[in-house]
């Protein structure tokens, strides 16, 4: 389980910083960008963290990211019903959420 999860949270950081930089580009959010930034790279962490062998603090790493993502982003989703971007970041951290929290039962 911890492979894919460790792809996964490395696709799930370039898309959030991605993702950050499209808010700065289309609206001028400097907030997009800095959160944007700082949670990609810090997702990029936590699958490096997988990949050097640190499970445990890679998976609490991108289970606490994945839950602060979705609590920012599914709200916003459920009250305007846009997709971009709050559904897709709200269906990439529940993945997250659930990756995460399966890894660190199963361990394998």
């Amino acid at each position: 389980m911890i492979e894919p999860t460790k792809f996964y949270l490395f696709i799930f950081g370039a898309l959030t910083i991605a993702g950050g930089v499209m808010g700065y580009v289309k609206a001028g959010s400097n907030a997009s960008l800095i959160a944007g930034g700082i949670a990609g790279v810090a997702l990029l962490v936590a699958g490096y963290l997988l990949m050097a062998g640190k499970t445990q603090p890679g998976l609490i790493l991108g289970l606490v990211l994945s839950l602060a993502l979705a609590g920012q982003f599914v709200p916003k989703f459920l009250s305007a019903h846009k997709f971009m971007p709050a559904g897709m970041m709200s269906i990439l951290a529940v993945i997250g959420l659930g990756l995460t929290i399966a890894s660190l039962v199963v361990k394998k």
